[in-house]
């Protein structure tokens, strides 16, 4: 059908002498020659006007039992939810580190203060921006930069670097010390607020330097804007601790006497293990639409102003493999991202390419590679969740992963996912690990120059 369209559009350009550039009457007519309306296809038009395109797609044959043994697995209790937010990279990141603190101080289950380390994320993220709109004050306000930062002036999304920086600069709590909020568990309606504010300080410290102000004075306006915006954050998620006096629990019993800490020494204490968040950890990267081996940074991706922009290394898929695996193998954790929503049964938690089948529903077949549906932003890192099991067959070579999510307990596998290693190859992007585990090579390419990339190249959104 298809190949007797494209010729017959093709006679029309030849008979007629013209380029097909519009759908002129005699394309239309083609076109609506080449629906033929049989008995099938109107069947198939009833189903997909009245149900769902993905129930009507899900794949029968792939409907069996699904193994869910992992033979390298990092045990783990307890699931978090992130709700109505977009903190899945905040609450990963705190999911690797709660394994560590679990284990230092011997219980069984332990959750961190998500919204503790949240207020500072959003508080930071505002003076990102207004610091941005400062250094950006003499670029016309249709430069890109520009524009980029009032699109742009904040979100809940992140990535792996903003948990390090925050951690570092403020450290943890735990959760019954700052407890969630309304608005943090639905973050989007006060984010909007919060956005529409900082929008209008960037104007007005504009207007201000182009009145003379220079900036030091500009500084001092953007501490004044900053108060406003502190006491905005507490009216949402609270006021944070600066001390707090605490004892883990176990079976519902105390353990030990209650000590009292900053949030820094709580950090230092339950699960830091002398190592540096940023120094001593690197993303790796699959992206196929770049040059692999390659060092990448991302300009103006970072939580803190003065904290790190995004560096990754770009690998293939089969040389990142051996470098989870052996994180794995050594009972740690990974902060891990992926395009989460292609093929994803949220009720049983399998991410597996032969879930639903589009192409027999739909008559057409889906044939981009990673590296197309990349450059055609068909594909992106869109979920953070925590890497902690896979299982190797008889030659080593991984069959499924398995991640903690941030989705609740009823949420996919009892609060998990498995997903394929086909799929793991198609859409999984990045993981995060201790350079103890990196290869030489790896560690070699760490010394190169990173490639700077703007802060608007599309691959590089932020993690909801």
């Amino acid at each position: 059908m298809k190949k007797n369209l494209f010729c017959a559009l093709a006679l029309a350009v030849c008979a007629n002498g013209w380029a097909q550039t519009n759908i002129t009457p005699e394309v239309l007519q083609t076109l609506e020659g080449s629906y033929t309306g049989t008995p099938a296809e109107k069947a198939l038009r009833n189903a997909i006007s009245n149900v769902s395109i993905k129930q009507m797609a899900v794949n029968q044959d792939n409907k069996q039992t699904k193994d869910t043994h992992f033979n390298v697995e990092v045990k783990n209790s307890g699931i978090s939810d992130q709700q109505s937010s977009g903190r899945c990279w905040l609450f990963t990141g705190t999911n690797v580190l709660r394994q560590r603190a679990m284990k230092k101080l011997g219980v069984d289950n332990f959750f961190f203060s998500h919204v503790y380390l949240f207020f500072y994320d959003q508080l930071e993220k505002s003076n990102l921006f207004l610091q941005g709109i400062i250094d950006t004050r003499k670029k016309d306000i249709d430069d890109e930069m520009v524009r980029w930062l009032f699109k742009n002036p904040l979100s809940d999304g992140g990535t792996y670097t903003g948990v390090a920086d925050l951690v570092t600069k403020y450290g943890l709590v735990p959760k019954d010390v700052m407890a969630e909020t309304l608005v943090s568990n639905s973050t989007n309606e006060f984010c909007g607020h919060l956005k529409r504010k900082l929008r209008e300080f960037g104007i007005l410290l504009r207007e201000k330097s182009q009145a003379g102000a220079d900036e030091k004075e500009l500084q001092a306006m953007k501490v004044e804007q900053l108060k406003t915006v502190y006491r905005l954050l507490v009216l949402a998620y609270g006021e944070p601790p600066k001390k707090f006096t605490w004892a883990p629990m176990k079976n519902g019993k105390t353990i030990g006497e209650p000590k009292t800490y900053t949030p820094q020494e709580f950090y230092r204490e339950v699960c830091a293990e002398g190592e540096d968040l940023n120094a001593d950890f690197v993303m790796l990267m699959n992206d196929p639409s770049r040059p692999y081996d390659q060092v990448y940074e991302i300009d103006y991706d970072r939580h803190v102003y003065d904290g790190h922009n995004w560096l990754y290394v770009n690998l293939d898929i089969e040389e990142l493999k051996p470098l989870a695996i052996a994180s794995l193998k050594d009972s740690t954790q990974m902060y891990f991202s992926c395009d989460v929503g292609k093929f994803m049964d949220r009720n049983t938690g399998m991410l597996d390419l032969k879930n639903f089948d589009y192409e027999s529903l739909l008559g057409t077949s889906f044939g981009m590679t990673k590296k197309q549906r990349i450059q055609t932003f068909d594909s992106g890192s869109s979920h953070a969740m925590t890497l902690m099991a896979v299982d190797l067959d008889k030659n080593g070579k991984p069959v499924k992963w398995k991640v903690e999510n941030s989705w609740g307990a009823s949420s996919g596998h009892n609060g998990y996912m498995i997903m394929t290693d086909e799929w793991f190859n198609e859409y999984m992007f990045r993981v995060v690990v201790n350079k103890k585990y990196c290869t030489p090579k790896v560690l070699e390419l760490m010394k190169k120059k990173p490639i700077r990339l703007p802060a608007w190249d599309p691959m590089f959104s932020d993690e909801q």
